[in-house]
């Protein structure tokens, strides 16, 4: 594993992590591996918010526009895509960045993780959807609740796809494991975990000016183009926050308006979530992009985020950690 160092960049969603990753790919002599699960997408350009031109002029980008949304795609396709830009990556003696908001995709790279699973029984698998559907959700929670409470615990009852899965699991003798015990740190490389946040009200501002932006960019065209391809709301593509809203709103479901503000709060909920999932790394540094400095945490937040002043002294900060991290691992 000698030198085979990977910074990884997350946060919530309209932080700023593609314009760090950037400047920090080219501080580093690196190349970002991309680690979000719709710019991985081709066409699907706008609701996803992919670098620009720019970015990836100023420094090379993998798994952007990488996949047709026509085709299934999963997990564990995205980690060997993404293992294979990481060796290629080190082979070339440049260093691979990984950037991104998506966390099951952080955790597939960061961790070693099992992505295989017992055939599934597909009648079954139905039969428990039709349950779901006559019956509803709360009745499944409950089934799996009296099999295996852990995981009842953790999965929320509307979650039905992933309540039948622990079903599964359960029945076969393999239950879900938690977050803090699932996994263990990759042997292929060793990870410097980089946080960025901002203050809520910033963020939440960020977040919205970003939804506004994209419906002036043209997001309804975008998603005419994409049905004209033949993908429509059941592609696991298109259910991406931004899409799904506007496609009720061009069925005549809701108006522009209520999409727009519908992608809003859920691009803000979003964002919470990936705070409550990137907390959880226990050797993850956080640092402060905040304009507002009076900022003040959340209960839980990262409040001891290291804080610059501009963004060359944020970007100074980081560069300062990652090279000490990297000595440390040496």
């Amino acid at each position: 594993m000698k030198n085979r160092i990977i910074p990884v960049i997350v946060g919530p969603t309209a932080v700023g992590k593609t314009k760090y990753a950037v400047q920090i790919a080219r501080k580093l002599n690196g190349e970002i591996v991309s680690a979000d699960s719709m710019q991985i997408y081709r066409f699907m350009d706008i609701g996803s918010a992919k670098p620009t031109e720019e970015e990836q002029a100023a420094a090379r980008h993998h798994l952007v526009d990488a996949v047709d949304p026509r085709e299934p795609f999963s997990v564990a396709q995205y980690r060997h895509m993404a293992k294979e830009c990481i060796e290629d990556i080190f082979q070339r003696d440049k260093l691979p960045v990984i950037s991104g908001g998506t966390g099951l995709y952080v955790n597939a790279l960061i961790y070693d993780m099992d992505f295989s699973a017992p055939p599934a029984d597909l009648e079954q698998r139905e039969k428990y959807r039709k349950t779901a559907e006559e019956k509803g959700p709360q009745y499944l929670h409950d089934i799996l609740n009296d099999i295996d409470p852990d995981a009842a615990a953790r999965i929320h009852p509307n979650n039905v796809r992933k309540v039948i899965r622990a079903i599964e699991a359960a029945k076969s003798g393999e239950k879900i494991p938690s977050f803090e015990t699932s996994f263990r740190s990759t042997s292929d490389y060793r990870c410097i975990l980089i946080g960025l946040q901002r203050d809520r009200a910033e963020l939440y501002d960020r977040i919205n000016r970003r939804v506004d932006q994209m419906i002036s960019d043209g997001l309804e065209d975008e998603i005419r183009s994409l049905m004209s391809m033949g993908l429509s709301s059941s592609d696991i593509s298109m259910k991406g926050i931004g899409y799904k809203e506007m496609i009720d709103a061009m069925n005549g479901r809701i108006t522009m308006e209520e999409a727009t503000e519908l992608i809003k709060r859920n691009s803000r909920r979003y964002a919470k979530r990936q705070m409550t999932w990137f907390r959880r790394y226990p050797d993850i540094r956080w640092f402060d992009l905040s304009e507002n400095s009076e900022m003040t945490c959340d209960a839980g937040a990262a409040c001891s985020a290291e804080r610059g002043g501009s963004e060359e002294e944020i970007l100074s900060l980081i560069l300062s950690y990652i090279r000490e991290q990297s000595e440390s691992f040496r």
